[in-house]
């Protein structure tokens, strides 16, 4: 890339609601009890907590409608999803499925306590799969603190076969939220730009998965070029930039009925296109007579308001979560750096004076940060309070950059460009800069976007 990520060229069907139920558990349930939470207040204060997980047990061993199998083989395989989840965040150690012991139905909230603290489990993650009449599964879900001898949470879903994972995302989720006391991610998707074919001949397509990487599709067909994308609030759609022979557009992308709608086109480079967070509104920037400014456009269509009217290039705006402000990128000072406005444009201000330049800022779902690509020789992904302050680097290699946030504000996904190959990947990293991990993509990937969670 000659300039880094927005000065460059710039689901599936959505699965039937998850529903949650009450669980019902084996006989003899218990109640919960108080128990003791693990509170993650500050990036310093993260820790490995031992968690123990085991294979998810069932009444009857019957066939199920998925590529898991029987109950009894799809239970192993909520766990595992589970067990990934868990220890891909880099919040706890997880242990099991394999080499635990595996409690039978009735034993489910009746855990042999004695057995799992001499393991030095601190807390243990149980559960069941069950098959319906209907053809609907159940999973239940239970988290046990091992020393307490207390049941800290239970939950359940009613999940069509086709939609196991998501359950088990969901007690991930719960887990997590519970012994963190942050929010949900796991059952989130990501969008991204899939590449393939030579350097001069670049195929882009739009693709989504889980946030794990699993149900993996391709939106569209590559005959156009596909940049950018983003989840709308409401997870019903994604928002694009689309080049058809050098001719920008921007569309959404109706993941119910799998059709698109133009939102605006021009013969004028277009860049970077971003919702406002109630959904009403579209960013985006546009080159005119060799200036470029930033737009903005309602969803349902119409004319655009112009909100950046200087000399240079202003793109890449950002929403904060009110929605009363607006993070963009501009090298009006003569490189690019960080700017904060309000949401109709005025009170424009520099935040970034830390040296080198500035590209790609996205504010945190928190509102307490703002994450963007440092230049400075390498491309790196790093954090900055709204106010400029407190620059923190996440990533320290050659090539990072386009930083998207976790629907918790707690974890971020960006790609990784390799130095010698120029083949990119999707990579996540917490913020404390330590839990690093690469995200499984059939072809090279950019452009991530984090959805919201999903309800």
């Amino acid at each position: 890339m000659t300039r880094p990520a927005l000065f460059a060229l710039a689901m599936a069907l959505a699965a039937p609601a998850i529903a949650q139920t009450q669980t019902q558990p084996p006989p003899t349930a218990q109640p919960d009890g108080a128990g003791l939470e693990v509170t993650v207040s500050d990036e310093n204060d993260w820790q490995d907590l031992g968690v123990a997980i085991t294979v998810f047990a069932t009444d009857q061993d019957v066939p199920t409608q998925t590529n898991a199998g029987s109950t009894a083989a799809l239970g192993r395989s909520v766990s595992q999803v589970i067990a990934a989840d868990l220890r891909n965040n880099g919040l706890f150690k997880p242990s099991g499925p394999d080499g635990l012991p595996q409690p039978s139905y009735p034993q489910i909230n009746t855990p042999d306590f004695p057995v799992w603290s001499a393991r030095s489990a601190e807390m243990l993650v149980q559960g069941y799969v069950r098959a319906g009449e209907d053809g609907q599964l159940t999973v239940g879900c239970y988290l046990y603190d091992v020393a307490l001898k207390q049941q800290l949470a239970k939950a359940g879903w009613v999940v069509p076969p086709s939609d196991w994972r998501r359950a088990a995302h969901k007690c991930a989720d719960m887990v997590y939220s519970r012994l963190s006391g942050e929010s949900p991610f796991f059952d989130s998707r990501i969008a991204y730009i899939a590449e393939t074919g030579p350097k001069n001949r670049r195929m882009k397509r739009l693709a989504i998965m889980d946030s794990d990487g699993a149900n993996h599709r391709y939106l569209t067909s590559g005959q156009a070029t596909a940049l950018t994308p983003r989840y709308s609030p409401d997870y019903k759609s994604i928002l694009y930039l689309s080049y058809l022979n050098g001719n920008p557009r921007i569309y959404v992308y109706d993941l119910a009925t799998d059709t698109q709608r133009l939102i605006t086109q021009s013969s004028n480079p277009t860049f970077a296109p971003r919702w406002s967070p109630d959904g009403k509104w579209i960013l985006y920037s546009m080159a005119v007579a060799g200036n470029t400014d930033i737009y903005r456009v309602p969803v349902a269509g119409g004319a655009s308001q112009k909100l950046t009217d200087g000399p240079g290039i202003d793109v890449g705006g950002s929403y904060s979560p009110d929605g009363s402000r607006i993070v963009f990128e501009s090298d009006r000072s003569g490189s690019q750096q960080i700017y904060v406005m309000n949401a109709d444009g005025s009170n424009q201000r520099r935040i970034s004076f830390f040296g080198g330049r500035a590209a790609t800022p996205e504010w945190s779902p928190r509102g307490d940060q703002i994450a963007f690509t440092h230049i400075v020789g390498n491309l790196r992904v790093a954090v900055v309070n709204p106010d400029g302050g407190g620059l923190r680097y996440l990533t320290d290699s050659w090539q990072d950059e386009a930083p998207t946030w976790a629907p918790n504000g707690r974890i971020i996904q960006f790609f990784r460009t390799e130095k010698n190959t120029g083949k990119a990947s999707l990579w996540q990293v917490d913020l404390t800069g330590r839990n690093e991990r690469r995200l499984p993509t059939p072809v090279d990937a950019s452009d991530p976007a984090w959805g919201p969670i999903r309800p």
